[in-house]
């Protein structure tokens, strides 16, 4: 395995349509970032009658490309793999535009565990990394349910991690992946909305469908998708030895702990950081090998167990 195998050439134009494979097509927002990478990806599933994954930002201009993308065809549902406004926020009028029903897992704040409930009940833990708190389904979707089309079926996964409401969505082996496993760089994982446990269940349920595509929600297809997943896997495992090592010197606080972890990265960039170092503290703890020196929380301090 290579030391970084994720694909950062992915340059596609806002607003055109590109056709990926027979009954996939993908037109990208005009919303490149940091956080969005090349911008956000909408799907467009089947012909004459099809499905659209993640209409995305609420942009006038992305609206009008996916309405031509679609000119004569039947949108019949849309699909949202997580409540981010990247992916969520033009959902209503898209479902206006299209008459179509729009089918998520549901509320991101209710999908939280009863753990990451009440850290965000006991502290304003920061970041939001940018959560559809309006966001409401006409229908719910839960793990195993099929929405079909002809010729296609789309089969809803839970992969919670990057988000507690996030799905994937399978058509046949293709997998569309949302931000839980992108090909261009590591998923965000922030508490409490974020949950490093979730996402490592997740990209093994992933692994364990053996797709062979995976279309994320930011960047290029995903090729070959053991390589990434197995790359992502090991990514959280060398994070992990770190925050690890971190504590090896005796009890210390997450502040400490970025600084020197983070120690070559931009300053501005250890807000981010924190959160990060705080989802692995929160899964150590759980774990039984690290505790936590009273109440868990980020202004807490930590120590290693034996």
């Amino acid at each position: 395995m290579t030391d970084d195998p994720f694909n950062r050439d992915h340059a596609p134009t806002p607003g055109e349509v590109e056709t990926l494979a027979p009954g996939i097509r993908v037109v990208t927002a005009p919303n490149p970032g940091p956080m969005t990478f090349t911008g956000t990806r909408s799907f467009i599933v089947g012909q004459g009658e099809v499905a659209l994954i993640d209409p995305g930002p609420n942009d006038p201009a992305h609206l009008t490309a996916l309405q031509n993308a679609t000119e004569g065809e039947r949108v019949t549902a849309i699909l949202i793999t997580h409540a981010h406004i990247d992916h969520s926020a033009a959902a209503r009028e898209a479902a206006r535009i299209f008459d179509a029903p729009v089918m998520a897992h549901g509320d991101p704040v209710a999908a939280r565990s009863p753990l990451m409930s009440d850290l965000a009940e006991r502290f304003d833990l920061g970041g939001g990394e940018g959560i559809d708190a309006t966001f409401t389904p006409d229908r719910t979707l839960r793990d195993g349910d099929t929405i079909d089309g002809p010729g296609w079926s789309l089969r809803a996964i839970h992969t919670p991690g990057h988000l507690a409401d996030h799905l994937s969505f399978a058509l046949g082996d293709t997998i569309f992946s949302g931000d839980v496993a992108m090909g261009w760089a590591p998923a965000l994982i922030s508490p409490p909305d974020g949950d490093l446990a979730s996402w490592r269940n997740s990209i093994r349920t992933l692994l364990a469908l053996k797709p062979t595509t995976l279309h994320p929600g930011h960047g290029a297809p995903v090729d070959s998708p053991a390589l990434i997943l197995d790359h992502l896997l090991s990514h959280r495992q060398s994070r992990e030895a770190q925050v690890l090592d971190a504590l090896s010197s005796g009890p210390t606080t997450i502040p400490a702990m970025v600084t020197r972890i983070y120690a070559d990265v931009d300053p501005r960039l250890h807000p981010a950081a924190a959160r990060n170092v705080f989802a692995h503290l929160i899964d150590l703890v759980e774990r039984g090998e690290v505790t936590c020196l009273g109440q868990l929380g980020p202004d807490a301090q930590f120590s290693l167990i034996g």
